[in-house]
């Protein structure tokens, strides 16, 4: 499939100001198995705390919940999990609903969202963003014997997307110009399963995370969707959180030091 990441332009020497509002509970951090490492420092960093990450996890590779050891796991978890490690706070992690991100951090019971979230314009009014730190593609999944190759042939059908996701606005906006119905689903496993049950006729979801259910389920295709809107991944934040800056920074250092690009392959299969 055709995936690329966006690459973040030249490095910006970032002021780190004086991180305020941060939660300061103790809790148990949920992390990655497989951190990413963050190699030695001359002198230990300040712990600073805990950050709480809200995510959902049910959108692999960028996170998802691992069935033997019960942890969240995957891309936006290791990056989290850098970045944290970097500016000397502890890592805690939320699962909840797509659509309950950003009011979760609005109301304080999450420092910061990192869930594949695409910084489109309606969501800037409400939170800030980190640079684009990924780029992806959509695709339309549906079975192979019903011969769905164009969005022409979705005329009358029922497409599944995630509640709350840049697909679901995508999905209305196409509904319009080809004349199929939007099915709005919480949970990617449960449309998936809508899509098995011939419940629904298709879905319109992101290819890095179609790719694993296309491989797992032998009768599944997809075709590409050209996209004229926001695409791409960036970590949210409450309106004019002192947290970006800092936050961006480590991102940087996260790319150019050429981990970004290891993640990528251990999570996604990647080629640049």
């Amino acid at each position: 499939m055709n995936k690329k990441w966006w690459m973040l332009g030249a490095s910006a020497v970032l002021s780190v100001g004086l991180l305020a509002g941060c939660g300061t509970n103790e809790e148990d951090t949920t992390t990655s198995e497989d951190p990413v490492d963050t190699g030695d420092t001359e002198e230990a960093v300040e712990d600073k705390g805990v950050l709480i990450m809200g995510t959902s996890a049910d959108y692999p590779p960028y996170e998802s919940i691992d069935l033997t050891t019960q942890e969240i796991v995957g891309f936006d978890v290791d990056i989290a999990q850098y970045i944290t490690d970097e500016l000397g706070y502890e890592l805690q992690i939320e699962d909840m609903d797509f659509n309950g991100l950003i009011p979760a951090m609005e109301s304080g019971r999450v420092d910061f969202v990192l869930a594949g979230m695409t910084p489109t314009e309606e969501r800037k009014q409400n939170v800030d963003f980190s640079d684009v730190y990924y780029e992806a593609t959509n695709l339309i999944v549906s079975k192979e014997d019903q011969n769905y190759t164009t969005l022409q042939d979705l005329e009358g059908l029922k497409v599944g997307v995630q509640l709350g996701s840049i697909q679901e606005a995508e999905a209305e906006d196409l509904a319009e110009e080809y004349g199929f119905e939007v099915v709005k689903l919480n949970r990617i496993p449960e449309i998936m399963q809508e899509l098995i049950a011939g419940r629904i006729d298709a879905i319109l979801m992101e290819d890095t995370v179609a790719k694993g259910h296309l491989e797992a389920q032998q009768d599944l295709v997809s075709f590409a969707v050209p996209s004229e809107g926001e695409l791409g991944s960036a970590i949210a934040f409450p309106k004019e959180s002192e947290l970006v800056e800092p936050f961006n920074e480590k991102l940087n250092e996260l790319i150019e030091s050429g981990q970004m690009d290891e993640l990528i392959l251990k999570w996604f299969d990647a080629e640049e």
